[in-house]
């Protein structure tokens, strides 16, 4: 398993307890998402529907990439990875 940093939005904060980041060790990001859960109950079902599918207005980025362009929940992580959970907007004139 690697070691990750996981960025927090301010959405999200209540449930790190204010952290804005966290490390946390996983090797996809199911895993991520399984051992936040672990760390900070509350938090996957803010990330994830019942279906366990990543929710539509989340983006998931690992080193800058977005993972829907790379393997979605399977993307894997290696040692040192910055992992950035960035919430959708929504907006138009």
């Amino acid at each position: 398993m690697a070691k990750v940093t996981v960025r927090i939005p301010t959405a999200l904060r209540r449930v790190t307890q204010g952290q804005g980041e966290v490390q946390i060790e996983a090797g996809t990001i199911a895993e991520l998402i399984e051992n936040l859960e672990k760390e900070f109950p509350g938090i996957k079902e803010r990330l994830v529907d019942d279906n366990g599918e990543i929710r539509k207005f989340v983006n998931f980025f690992v080193n800058d990439e977005d993972i829907r362009f790379l393997q979605g929940k399977d993307t894997k992580l290696e040692d040192g990875a910055i992992v950035a959970i960035i919430p959708a907007i929504a907006g138009g004139f």
